[in-house]
C-alpha cells in the first residue's frame, strides 16, 4: 500500500494543470510546446532577435507582448495532442486547427475573428529516366500558414517542401520581412507559386517526348496505339496539378485586391504579382490538358487505322488462299468425270492457272494500297 501511494503521489503532479497566471511562463507546464515544431522565432524590425536555437511557441508570444514585433511557427505534420497547446495559446478557431492537423484540403483562404486561415497545396516535380505508365510525375504537399497581427504559424504536410530555406531567404531581407506577418504570408505565397512555374515547364517537357513519339514515324517492329497508357498517367498527374492550382486563384484574387486589416498594403501589391503568375501557370495546365487530349485522340486514332491495315492485309491474303484451297477442294471431291480429269497435262495446268490467278489478285491488292 505504501508503494501505491507514492506511486500516486509522484504521478499527481504531472497530471495537476499550472497555476502560474497568464502572461508568466513556466517551461514545466508549457502546453505550447510541441515535438512538430521545426523552428520558432521572434522578428523584430525585419530581424531575427532570438538565436537559433528553437523556442516553444509560448515563449516567443511572452517576448513579442514584452517588447514587439511577430513571432513566427513552423510546424511539421503535428498531431491533435501536439497542435492543441498552441491553438489553445494563440486563439485559433477549432475548424481551421481541424484542418491544418488532417490536411488534404483544397487551396483556400478563410478569416476566423483576428486571423487569416490560408492553404496551399504544394507540387514536386519527381525525376524519372523514362516515363512509363506507371511514372509517378509530380508529389503533392500541403502547407497551412495561420496570420495574425504577432505572429505566424505555418503548418507543413508532406516529405518534400521544407520551408528552411524560404526563411533563411526572408531574414536576409530586412525591409520586407519588417512589414510583418503578412510578409510572411507573400513570400510563402510566392515560394508556392514559383514551385509551380517549375513543375510546368518540366511538365512541358514530357508531354512535348510523348507528342514527338505519337507523331513520329514508327519503327519497325513497332506498332501504333502502345502509348496510351504513358498519356493517361500524364493526364492524370496534370489533372493533380490542375487540383493545386485552380483553387488558389480566388483566394490570391482577394488578397491582392480586397483591403484586409492584417495585410499591410505595400505588401499587397506584391500580391498581385502572385496572383499573375499563378494565372499565367494555370493557363499552362489547362492548356496541357487540352493537348494530352488531342494527343490521346491521335493515338487512338493511329491505332485504329493500323488495326484497319492489318485486317485489309488479313483479308487480302485471306483472298489469295481462297483460290487454291476452292480448287483443291474441288478437284479432292473424288468423282469419276470431272474436267481435264484423264488429261496428261492436267495437273500442271491447274498448278499452272493457280499460280496465275493468285498473283493477278495479289498485284491488283497491292495496287490498291491492300499489301
Amino acid at each position: 500500500m505504501s508503494m501505491i501511494r507514492d506511486l500516486r503521489a509522484a504521478v499527481r503532479p504531472s497530471l495537476r494543470k499550472s497555476s502560474a497566471p497568464y502572461g508568466t511562463y513556466d517551461p514545466a507546464h508549457d502546453p505550447s510546446a510541441s515535438t512538430a515544431v521545426v523552428d520558432c522565432a521572434v522578428y523584430r524590425d525585419g530581424r531575427r532577435v532570438t538565436s537559433e536555437t528553437c523556442l516553444t511557441p509560448r515563449e516567443a508570444m511572452l517576448r513579442v507582448r514584452e517588447d514587439g514585433g511577430f513571432a513566427w511557427i513552423g510546424l511539421h505534420e503535428p498531431t491533435e495532442e501536439e497542435f492543441a497547446g498552441i491553438a489553445a495559446e494563440f486563439g485559433l478557431h477549432p475548424l481551421a486547427v481541424e484542418d491544418a492537423v488532417h490536411a488534404h484540403q483544397r487551396p483556400k483562404l478563410e478569416r476566423y475573428d483576428d486571423t487569416l486561415f490560408t492553404v496551399f497545396k504544394t507540387v514536386h516535380y519527381v525525376e524519372h529516366a523514362e516515363l512509363t505508365a506507371t511514372s509517378e510525375v509530380i508529389e503533392t504537399g500541403e502547407v497551412m500558414c495561420f496570420t495574425g497581427r504577432d505572429f505566424v504559424i505555418t503548418v507543413r504536410h508532406g516529405g518534400k517542401g521544407s520551408l528552411r530555406a524560404l526563411r533563411h531567404g526572408l531574414q536576409k531581407d530586412e525591409e520586407l520581412l519588417a512589414k510583418g506577418p503578412s510578409a510572411v504570408l507573400h513570400a510563402l505565397a510566392d515560394h508556392v507559386v514559383d514551385g509551380y512555374i517549375a513543375v510546368a515547364a518540366a511538365m512541358q517537357d514530357d508531354i512535348d517526348e510523348v507528342e514527338i513519339d505519337v507523331f513520329s514515324a514508327p519503327s519497325k517492329g513497332s506498332s501504333r496505339g502502345t502509348d496510351a497508357g504513358r498519356i493517361y498517367q500524364l493526364k492524370r498527374e496534370v489533372l493533380e496539378f490542375k487540383r493545386a492550382v485552380t483553387p488558389l486563384l480566388r483566394p490570391m484574387q482577394l488578397l491582392s485586391e480586397r483591403p484586409m486589416r492584417l495585410i499591410d498594403p505595400d505588401i499587397q501589391k506584391y500580391f498581385r504579382d502572385v496572383a499573375d503568375h499563378l494565372a499565367r501557370v494555370q493557363e499552362e495546365v489547362l492548356g496541357f490538358d487540352e493537348l494530352l487530349n488531342s494527343i490521346l485522340q491521335a493515338n487512338l486514332a493511329q491505332a485504329t487505322v493500323a488495326q484497319n491495315e492489318d485486317m485489309r492485309k488479313i483479308t487480302s491474303w485471306a483472298a489469295i488462299i481462297a483460290v487454291p484451297t476452292a480448287v483443291c477442294g474441288i478437284y479432292g471431291m473424288n468423282f469419276d468425270y470431272m474436267p481435264e480429269l484423264g488429261w496428261k497435262y492436267g495437273y500442271p495446268m491447274v498448278l499452272t492457272a493457280i499460280a496465275v490467278i493468285c498473283f493477278t489478285i495479289h498485284r491488283t491488292l497491292k495496287r490498291n494500297g491492300w499489301l
